[in-house]
């Protein structure tokens, strides 16, 4: 069984309205032990078969810390969803590539490759049908790498302010296209998380610009004379 199937077993929404009993953290137990939530809960992420069809609500109050206590299902959902679904060539030209943020693809759980959606908002038509895709819609990401992603881009669409790229020691600009302000027009491209191996060949012709523009400063300065 799968761990939708799992949770709907132990849940028993209703099969008219999609509503379940809260289910405690702690049944996730002997045959339900594949359900534990550890880091993240994979099965009932907004972005699950699960969310697809049901809405999910969490209770976080009954112990200490941000950590899920119970889940509940609250009826069926109604709403449009992305369908994050990957075209099997776009997944075998990208699974045995490095991750392209940490450069490595192994076999422990956090080093394994994931196919990233590069926009992390996941509200593209195109790229939710699998006939549109385009390879360079995707990229190979290290499942740490991807886990860190998600949560930054989660920040970006709360705030509307893009990720800084600077933040990692040593990256010389902020963006490679555009600035902080998350803007529809240009969407995520310009941000280091939407594609690393831009931002780093597009980092290489800013500097060189900056230094040829800058030896043409004192070579011939008064053509640089305002």
């Amino acid at each position: 069984m799968t761990k939708k199937e799992l949770f709907l077993e132990l849940a028993r929404p209703d099969e008219t309205t999609g509503v379940s009993r809260w289910v405690s953290a702690n049944e996730f137990t002997g045959k339900y032990k594949e359900l534990q939530l550890g880091n993240g809960g994979s099965w009932c992420r907004t972005s699950s078969s699960l969310a697809k069809e049901y809405i999910i609500e969490f209770n976080k109050s009954i112990t200490k810390g941000n950590s899920i206590d119970a889940v509940k299902l609250d009826g069926y959902n109604t709403k449009e969803t992305f369908n994050q679904n990957i075209r099997k060539d776009i997944k075998d030209f990208y699974e045995k590539q490095k991750c392209v943020m940490l450069g490595i693809n192994g076999k422990s759980e956090n080093t394994k490759i994931e196919i990233d959606h590069k926009d992390g908002r996941k509200d593209s038509s195109r790229i939710s049908d699998l006939k549109t895709q385009k390879l360079e819609d995707f990229q190979p990401l290290c499942k740490a790498a991807n886990d860190i992603k998600r949560q930054i881009c989660k920040r970006c669409k709360e705030t509307n302010r893009r990720w800084n790229a600077k933040n990692i020691k040593g990256n010389p600009y902020p963006f490679y296209q555009g600035d902080e302000s998350y803007k529809d027009e240009l969407g995520c491209i310009g941000c280091y998380q939407y594609d690393p191996v831009e931002y780093r060949k597009t980092c290489v012709k800013m500097i060189g610009k900056e230094v040829c523009d800058d030896i043409m400063k004192r070579l011939y300065p008064e053509e640089y004379q305002s």
